[in-house]
């Protein structure tokens, strides 16, 4: 019966699909990388049919293209690259999951992860450390020269911002709202928030109220 009442509310293509990571990079010179993993969540009380679409299928094994995930529950797609040439070296291919739930056709949701094949991992690695000694040296830069205007900079910040208040009161009714389920309440249906929802606003509350109290 919940389910039932939850169903028009569900609009083709609004539903947040989660999944992790977001891009996959292959290594030619690294068979380990040739295969990846996606996993799919399903944050919500409802189990959720999935399915993997690619625009360059020829280039890609998908295992389980296609499948359900239980409420609350995950799954892990395996993808292998079975094309390591140096043609396609930096092309960048683009994986979409589409979700709808097990009764429904139409896709609630899609997410897209992108793919990119890469010829050395060793050098990648080289440039990641590169940027990441540039930032550093930059950084030390910023320090040294920032004294000599330091006292100035901490005059206009006596108190949060606005924007961290809103955020902070935007949680705090997001916690104060009902729970879905609750059978007695004067609030819309569609103002009800799962326990997950309310579990990120006490999250994002706490963090606010740090920010806060430090400043």
């Amino acid at each position: 019966m919940q389910q039932q009442r939850r169903q028009p509310e569900l609009v083709e293509g609004s539903l947040p699909v989660f999944v992790f990571p977001t891009e996959l990079i292959f290594y030619a010179d690294d068979q380990a990388t040739h295969k990846q993993v996606l996993t799919l969540y399903n944050p919500y009380e409802f189990a959720l049919k999935f399915k993997v679409l690619c625009t360059a299928p020829n280039k890609y094994v998908v295992v389980d293209a296609a499948g359900a995930v239980k409420p609350q529950c995950c799954v892990d797609i395996v993808i292998r690259h079975r094309d390591v040439r140096a043609c396609h070296y930096g092309v960048i291919d683009k994986f979409r999951l589409q979700v709808s739930e097990q009764s429904q056709r139409k896709a609630l949701g899609k997410k897209e992860v992108i793919a990119t094949l890469l010829p050395s991992g060793k050098e990648q690695q080289q440039k990641e450390e590169e940027e990441k000694r540039l930032k550093e040296h930059l950084a030390e830069s910023v320090f040294f020269e920032q004294p000599s205007l330091q006292p100035e900079a901490r005059t206009p910040s006596s108190g949060p911002s606005l924007l961290t208040v809103f955020l902070g009161i935007l949680c705090i009714a997001a916690l104060m709202l009902p729970t879905l389920g609750e059978a007695e309440s004067i609030v819309p249906v569609y103002l009800h928030l799962s326990v997950n929802q309310k579990l990120v606003a006490a999250y994002v509350l706490g963090l606010v109220t740090m920010v806060i109290l430090r400043t």
